[in-house]
């Protein structure tokens, strides 16, 4: 891990295809928004802002971005300790990329990815999951709190001159109000990635810098899509500074280690299953974050085996509950290399050579037959303390019920699970694992 986050939490994904052609010119048109000298090309439609995409569609694409969250986050805890990912922003950016992959490419990618709608519905899907995520929050009446904040950007990057097809600048422009930024990967590199990064970082508060990594980016690379996603919010019940002390943590090992522990508590979503523990800590807005605590002794066998179909049954089963609530700070960074992952899901001519058999085909993006994949970066962080939490995430409104709650006690001394979710349509925007909050 190269470095953390003090209060803010971000996270990026960046995808980037290479190829050995010269360029033809294309109309460009400048934006005041973009780095001196670089110009954008975009499609003339306007990203559409209402779709017809029905609550049933809107389900299979929360579905499937559910059962691949679950498939990077199994390979992910192989390589042990903390884990984080984004799975909102990897199916963004990795959704962007597909809109340009044909033939046996997209048959991989879309088994891969868990794709579940057809090719004209998917774009607007995640197009309307996105308005919904990045909505004006609703006030709660009752809190002068502000809700939660989250920015959401997409963006380009690719060579001057080169032939990108119509018809995909158009499905970026209508569904991911996105064009392609412009720069010379050809002749200038080094000042197209650090271009491409200083994007990152201003859309990001400042707090993600030198994403792509020196040598990650020459003069091969044609394009380069990310997909960047800043999220703050507060706990609907904040915890108590003054309460928050030392307290001893269960390692994996046996072993035990003091870290900072916060208490509180408040009427909130309660539930004991098998080998677990499980509470739902709404914030100020429409998200919650999902904490599964497993039994002592018993974590490697529930993180292995917990999946979407638990994760949707532990929605539906919360009991009303006042919890006495003891749970760790934490702050942490994850830096991936997805290329491995992608291709154990089963995506692997996407990043095959062209003229090599099973070559990636990605003549949605231009004609010739020539591009593929070299890199999918993931970068996240996250900061939890007795405030709330800085996290790639979405928000919802926390509605109490009149019924009188039952009482539990809820110690978080041992390593757990946590999914942040987006309540309104249960997209999984952030999740890992926490073994070690040090």
């Amino acid at each position: 891990m190269r470095r953390t986050a003090a209060t803010f939490v971000a996270l990026t994904l960046v995808l980037a295809a290479c190829a050995q052609v010269q360029p033809s010119p294309n109309p460009t048109s400048p934006t005041p928004t973009l780095p001196p000298g670089v110009e954008l090309l975009k499609a003339s439609l306007a990203r559409e802002t209402t779709t017809n995409i029905t609550p049933a569609e809107l389900i299979e694409l929360v579905g499937g971005n559910t059962a691949l969250a679950f498939d990077l986050y199994r390979i992910a805890a192989e390589d042990g300790g903390n884990v984080l990912l984004s799975p909102y922003s990897i199916a963004a950016a990795l959704t962007m990329s597909y809109a340009g992959a044909r033939g046996n490419t997209a048959t991989e990618m879309r088994e891969a990815l868990s794709f579940r709608l057809s090719d004209d519905r998917l774009h607007a899907a995640r197009n309307q999951l996105d308005l919904l995520i990045t909505a004006e929050p609703v006030r709660n009446p009752d809190d002068e709190r502000d809700p939660f904040t989250i920015r959401v950007a997409n963006s380009l990057w690719g060579q001057q001159g080169y032939p990108f097809l119509e018809d995909f600048l158009s499905i970026l422009a209508a569904n991911y109000d996105a064009g392609m930024n412009l720069v010379d990967f050809q002749t200038a590199a080094e000042d197209a990635r650090q271009e491409v990064n200083a994007w990152v970082e201003a859309t990001t508060e400042g707090r993600i810098v030198d994403l792509i990594p020196e040598g990650a980016v020459d003069e091969l690379t044609r394009l380069i899509l990310v997909n960047a996603i800043w999220f703050k919010a507060a706990w609907h019940y904040e915890f108590d500074p003054d309460l928050t002390a030392d307290g001893s943590w269960k390692l994996l090992d046996g072993s035990t280690t003091n870290v900072p522990l916060m208490k509180g508590g408040g009427r909130t979503g309660y539930f004991e299953g098998d080998g677990f523990k499980a509470i739902n800590l709404p914030y100020v807005g429409e998200a919650s974050m999902i904490v599964v605590v497993p039994d002592s002794g018993r974590f490697a066998e529930i993180a292995s085996s917990f999946g979407p179909d638990d994760l949707d049954q532990l929605r539906g089963s919360w009991g009303d509950y006042e919890v006495d609530l003891t749970f760790p700070k934490f702050e942490f960074s994850a830096d991936l290399n997805l290329n491995e992952t992608l291709k154990r899901l089963g995506m692997v001519s996407a990043f095959t050579v062209p003229n090599m058999p099973n070559g990636a085909d990605f003549t949605g993006i231009v004609a010739a037959r020539e591009l593929y994949i070299t890199d999918v970066i993931h970068q996240a962080l996250i900061s939890v303390d007795e405030i709330g939490t800085e996290a790639a995430a979405a928000t919802a409104v926390i509605v109490g019920v009149t019924s009188m709650p039952q009482s539990a006690t809820l110690v978080v001394d041992r390593p757990f699970l946590f999914f942040i979710q987006h309540t309104g349509t249960g997209e999984i925007l952030f999740l890992g694992h926490v073994v070690d909050p040090r």
